[in-house]
């Protein structure tokens, strides 16, 4: 591997010009088809082989022209204080508001709340029911502005008028503050690290490059594919979380080659060839823990963690394509400069180290290495202090509420949640949580007995507070009726409702020949909600099991990939206790801007277990790797240690502080989703590489000694040898003794740049 990736260092370097061009007429091409290309659809959550999703399917079959998942709105109508919305100035404004939207084209429906008795029992609030033949992603710009005119009619009266609902979804938009900010950490971290603006540079460029690509490869495929704007802003997370990683790592390697003598293009290669390996199998990693998502069965989340991986993969591409013939562009500037005025006087004795900075690590100790030296001399107490403290964090995870987010979960500020309010304010906490019952009477001998007889059966469950008429299709052959709790629609209450209700309903009808199933948005998530639970287990073992199979490939050893997994569940239980301080008990919640606490979405303990698994693996990789050489050299355990920190420890440091910074930038989103993903990913980030990485690590390592190495013969004959440490690099190309052996070229421009 690390020869393969040397010739290929070499040969970008060399054709510079020509794959510099390569990737510029690609960055184009995505960019035209993505302009050109349709928009993908709204995020939405199904699950099949679940009964809601059974239920859905079943509507859209039985009662053709609509759509039981189709796009939703709900007009609320408050009266001023003291008075009532039925009185006869506010009722004809009401029924002005929805006469507007009468015949709308997209309207499949609308009801009367005076006829339908919609009115509160105070008569304060009143709501009316719009149904649409589309889903939210196919609505048009007229469907939705003639929506909020009727509003505006009904406000102009007097009224106070929110509208709830599915039809009025807003895409989420990228480039907000927040994320600027994250890169602009990013790059403060990068310039203090390198001491040069063109190295700092290089990392971020390629790495928008990558993500450049990324995205206009998922818009360009969201409309056939499927793809909604949530896939596309994880993806972005990630891309440039790991992109920036990937090429700091290689261009670090790259100063340490050149610090240590070697001419530019054998610099290159070494840099691929080396830290290009270690990229490659942390690349992967990353790649196996999102592809893994695909065994939850949730579509969605499916196309999330393909997306991202995709995009991962792209960033590992563009790492050792892209970056060494950047290295040729940038010349000796990209050096910092003091090497390059010793370079230029021909005082450069060729022999420092360098730390990944520039700055030759001769006759000095780092902070890493101080760092490394202190857990050296105390690993017992470091390892206890740090799964003690870790504990401690973790602790409120053992209270993790899960929940998917609907209106309450949104800001005060948006009508979707003030109309959430004043719905739960007029008619009960369940109102906005309703249960849709279906019951399939094709079988049945008497189809109005056997819906009667449900509908009894579901107003006689304790928690019920009210039950609507079963209503028909026109076949005859499948009924609807809607029941609605007494509680909110994320509370475990309602939960366990759902499965009472089913219980009953099931036992209920047996003899009659029906089917009965509940179903609607609550039921669905409640479903999504067991079915990630279920999946959990399944998940880990297949993505935990593949990623140790590859550390030991890597490292060959067997406790290595041990002590990593074992360091990212301490992690994982770390960030999922920040994430119910802040999301669910309000910890610090304005500070992160959370509107709202409660229970925490149940995606995020698989996708943050998917993501930080194949993250925090980088740093394992990236760390060990140096370690793994000096080992391979003939250094002894503690000496190795050292050594891999000398090396990295600071470039790992860097890199962390770089996840964090991008990860934070996305807090600032309103998408509940990738907020709290924000937020546990960059409480993630920091407790792994800081905490585990770099002081429950070596410390494991000092305490194992050589045992850390340790691989049965018997797997070591059968272990492919993958070479990561470049053993055979050092081999076939020693380092020059006397300095540099070829003068560093002065940068080019890309259009004269064609050979070393």
């Amino acid at each position: 591997m690390a020869t393969f990736l040397y010739r290929i260092g070499r040969w970008t370097f060399r054709r510079r010009r020509l794959v510099g061009s390569l990737w510029l007429a690609a960055l184009v091409l995505v960019g035209v088809a993505a302009a050109t290309a349709e928009p993908g659809p709204e995020a939405e959550f199904s699950m099949p082989g679940t009964e809601a999703q059974e239920a859905f399917d079943l509507l859209n079959e039985r009662f053709p022209g609509g759509d039981a998942q189709g796009a939703e709105a709900r007009l609320v109508f408050q009266a001023p204080d003291g008075q009532r919305v039925t009185a006869g100035p506010h009722r004809a404004a009401v029924e002005e508001a929805l006469g507007a939207l009468a015949g709308g084209d997209q309207v499949a429906s609308a009801t009367d709340p005076f006829a339908t008795g919609a009115v509160s029992e105070d008569g304060a609030v009143a709501y009316a029911t719009l149904t649409y033949t589309e889903r939210a992603s196919g609505l048009t710009e007229a469907t939705t502005a003639a929506l909020e005119d009727a509003a505006g009619l009904a406000r102009d009266a007097g009224l106070t008028v929110e509208i709830g609902g599915s039809a009025l979804e807003a895409e989420e938009e990228l480039g907000g503050v927040t994320e600027l900010i994250g890169l602009a950490v990013a790059a403060l971290v990068l310039v203090i690290t390198f001491g040069s603006l063109i190295a700092a540079g290089l990392p971020l460029l390629t790495a928008l490059i990558g993500v450049a690509v990324g995205f206009c490869l998922i818009a360009a495929l969201a409309d056939p594919l499927g793809l909604s704007s949530t896939t596309s802003i994880l993806a972005i997370m990630l891309g440039t979380a790991v992109g920036i990683d990937y090429a700091l790592f290689i261009v670090s390697r790259y100063r340490s080659e050149r610090a240590g003598g070697r001419d530019p293009e054998e610099a290159a290669g070494r840099a691929v060839g080396t830290a290009g390996t270690a990229v490659v199998f942390a690349g992967l990693t990353v790649i196996i823990a999102l592809s893994g998502l695909a065994v939850v069965g949730i579509p969605i989340l499916t196309k999330m963690g393909l997306a991202a991986a995709g995009t991962v993969a792209l960033a590992v591409l563009v790492a050792l394509t892209l970056v060494p013939p950047l290295l040729g562009f940038a010349g000796r500037r990209l050096l910092p400069r003091a090497q390059r005025k010793a370079n230029a006087t021909g005082t450069g004795t060729g022999t420092g180290t360098d730390n990944g900075t520039g700055r030759s690590g001769l006759g000095r100790s780092g902070l890493g290495v101080r760092w490394a030296r202190f857990v050296l001399r105390r690993p017992a107490a470091v390892l206890l202090t740090v799964v003690a403290g870790l504990g401690i964090v973790a602790t409120p995870a053992l209270s993790l509420e899960l929940s998917l987010p609907g209106d309450e979960s949104l800001s005060t500020d948006t009508t979707q949640r003030r109309a959430y309010d004043l719905l739960s304010a007029g008619f009960g906490p369940g109102f906005n949580g309703p249960l849709t019952v279906v019951v399939d009477t094709g079988e049945a001998a008497d189809p109005q007995g056997a819906a009667d007889l449900v509908a009894d059966t579901v107003t006689g469950v304790d928690g019920v507070v009210s039950v609507g008429a079963p209503v028909f299709n026109e076949a005859g052959d499948t009924a609807v009726l809607t029941a609605v709790p007494g509680t909110a629609p994320n509370t475990t209450e309602t939960a366990d409702l759902v499965h009472t209700i089913r219980d009953a309903v099931g036992g209920a009808a047996a003899d009659t020949g029906a089917e009965v199933l509940v179903t609607g948005t609550t039921a669905l998530n409640i479903d999504v909600s067991q079915a990630l639970g279920d999946a959990l287990i399944p998940y880990l073992a297949i993505v935990v099991g593949l990623a140790v199979l590859l550390l030991a490939v890597v490292f060959r050893s067997v406790l290595i990939p041990l002590k990593a997994t074992l360091g990212f569940l301490l992690s994982v239980g770390a960030a999922l206790g920040t994430v119910v301080a802040v999301v669910q008990w309000g910890w610090a919640a304005d500070a992160f801007g959370v509107g709202q606490t409660g229970p925490v979405m149940s995606l995020m303990p698989i996708l943050l277990i998917g993501v930080v698994f194949g993250l925090a693996m980088d740093y394992e990789v990236f760390l060990l790797s140096r370690m793994r050489e000096a080992h391979v050299h003939g250094a002894n355990p503690r000496e190795a240690i050292t050594d891999g920190f000398r090396h990295s420890g600071r470039v790992v440091a860097a890199a962390a502080f770089i996840m964090i910074s991008v990860f934070a930038g996305f807090v600032g989103m309103t998408d509940p989703i990738i907020k709290t993903l924000g937020i546990g990913l960059a409480a993630a980030i920091a407790f792994d590489a800081f905490v585990v990485r770099m002081a429950m690590g070596p410390a494991v390592m000092a305490l194992l000694g050589r045992r850390a190495w340790w691989l049965p013969r018997s797997l070591d004959r059968m272990l492919p040898n993958v070479d990561v440490e470049g053993e055979a690099l050092g081999r076939a190309h020693p380092a020059p003794a006397n300095g540099p052996t070829a003068e560093e070229p002065r940068p080019v421009s890309p259009s004269r740049a064609g050979g070393s």
